[in-house]
């Protein structure tokens, strides 16, 4: 209904204020200009509905402009695992000083530090002038002992029998003149035509010529027999000793040269031609070549889940080798109460005392999941936060008919960092298997944001 300020009711005049009294033309004028404000009103209500209206269509088209994000699915685990290391030395498998067990004059030194060897390579050598001349005099007398050795063996010769037998003969033949002649003597003594002496002269002749006899019969039948075992036994020991005489001599000729007792590497060379080397005295020192040895002190639990021949992992500088478990060591280190693995890393081209870590991996038992660094933002109480797809907006006020991929509201989950590994944490709280997890653009994201996978 139009406002009329002509239908407004008549002022009455006060009887108080003069000032009241005013005339029908005053009051007609006045009623005119109480309409205006009456009439902005409408506007103004209208203007306020109209820019309250693009205001919220302007919010609501920025909240339909879904941030682009990639998420990841929450996978729950039940441990994870951690690696540890323990700090060792590369060793050789063998290394030893050498040196001559007898003393001498080192006459040849045929190596030198870093030269290569093989096994049963000269290395050194002593003077054996000595012992080369023993050896030839020990030779000698060895060949005589066997020469009558072999006389013995073969036995006595037909001419030698033959003559022993002649000479047994001429002997019985001088006995029996003696005999005769003693008779004649001792019958002429018994007529007293000689004396007693003559007597005596020829019976001492006939006595010696028989005893001449009996050794001819005993050589003759030594030579008829033959030679006697104990003969030969006893000159095959003679024999036999003067063998081992030249053995000895041969094993100290042996001794005076330095052998390789393992292919390797010279490490140090100690002493130079000229020098009287005593028994014993480092000469070289030689490290095995090949494989080399690790050897770490652990801990006795950790110690406790290593098994012979297993395959471990150590780390020399930047470079990762495999190794194989070959011993560990029944005692424990007195100092550091470690029990001492050896290792056995099947690499040439190292260096004997570098430094080796033995990674061993070790599993933590917690129920957890793994995310992306980047899917973590600060939350309260020094915990972390991540951001879950939640449900999708209705998309008949929310998404634009043009879309392809659905738009999401984000929500908060609070959670726990249990381990970092690089560029993924393990986190537990109330994030729930299965959900995705936002994992990139998180510094733009807040609660009950819309977002759309990329």
């Amino acid at each position: 209904m139009a406002f009329n300020p002509d239908t407004l009711p008549p002022i009455a005049p006060s009887t108080t204020n003069p000032n009241t009294l005013k005339s029908p033309l005053a009051q007609r004028s006045w009623r005119k200009f109480l309409w205006v404000p009456l009439a902005i009103a409408p506007l103004l209500v209208g203007v306020y509905y109209f820019r309250s209206a693009a205001v919220d269509e302007a919010v609501s088209e920025a909240g339909n402009a879904a941030l682009p994000v990639t998420v990841v699915s929450a996978e729950r685990v039940e441990g994870y695992e951690v690696e540890r290391e323990y700090t060792g030395e590369l060793v050789a498998g063998r290394s030893s000083v050498l040196g001559f067990e007898r003393t001498g004059t080192v006459v040849e030194v045929l190596v030198d530090e870093g030269d290569r060897v093989v096994v049963s390579q000269p290395l050194a050598r002593l003077d054996n002038r000595t012992l080369a001349a023993q050896r030839q005099q020990v030779e000698a007398q060895r060949q005589e002992a066997i020469a009558q050795l072999q006389e013995l063996q073969a036995g006595p010769r037909l001419e030698d029998i033959a003559a022993a037998r002649a000479a047994v003969a001429e002997l019985e033949q001088q006995v029996a003149l003696s005999r005769l002649q003693r008779d004649r003597r001792e019958d002429l003594y018994a007529q007293g035509a000689i004396s007693l002496e003559a007597l005596d002269q020829e019976t001492y002749s006939t006595s010696a010529l028989e005893k001449r006899l009996a050794q001819a019969e005993s050589e003759l039948l030594e030579l008829e027999t033959g030679t006697r075992r104990e003969q030969l036994d006893a000159q095959a020991a003679r024999v036999s000793q003067l063998d081992a005489q030249l053995q000895q001599i041969d094993v100290d000729l042996e001794k005076s040269v330095l052998y390789a007792p393992f292919d390797g590497t010279i490490s140090v060379r100690s002493l130079d031609e000229g020098v009287v080397a005593g028994s014993g005295q480092a000469v070289l020192s030689l490290v095995e070549a090949g494989s080399l040895e690790a050897r770490v002190g652990i801990p006795p639990e950790i110690a406790n889940t290593l098994t012979l021949g297993s395959e471990q992992t150590v780390r020399m500088g930047d470079r990762t080798y495999t190794a194989s478990v070959t011993a560990l060591l029944p005692e424990l280190d007195d100092i550091s109460r470690t029990v001492t693995a050896v290792l056995r890393v099947p690499v040439v081209d190292l260096t004997v005392g570098q430094t080796v870590r033995l990674v061993l991996a070790e599993t933590q038992a917690t129920s957890g999941f793994w995310l992306p660094t980047t899917a973590l933002v600060p939350g309260e109480r020094g915990l972390w936060s991540a951001y879950v797809l939640g449900d999708s907006p209705d998309a008949s006020s929310k998404a634009d008919s043009v879309r392809s991929a659905p738009i999401y509201t984000v929500e908060r989950r609070e959670l726990e960092v249990i381990h970092t590994e690089g560029d993924r944490a393990l986190v537990r709280g109330t994030l729930q298997p299965g959900e995705r997890v936002v994992m990139s653009g998180t510094h733009r994201i807040v609660p009950n944001q819309t977002v759309q996978v990329e």
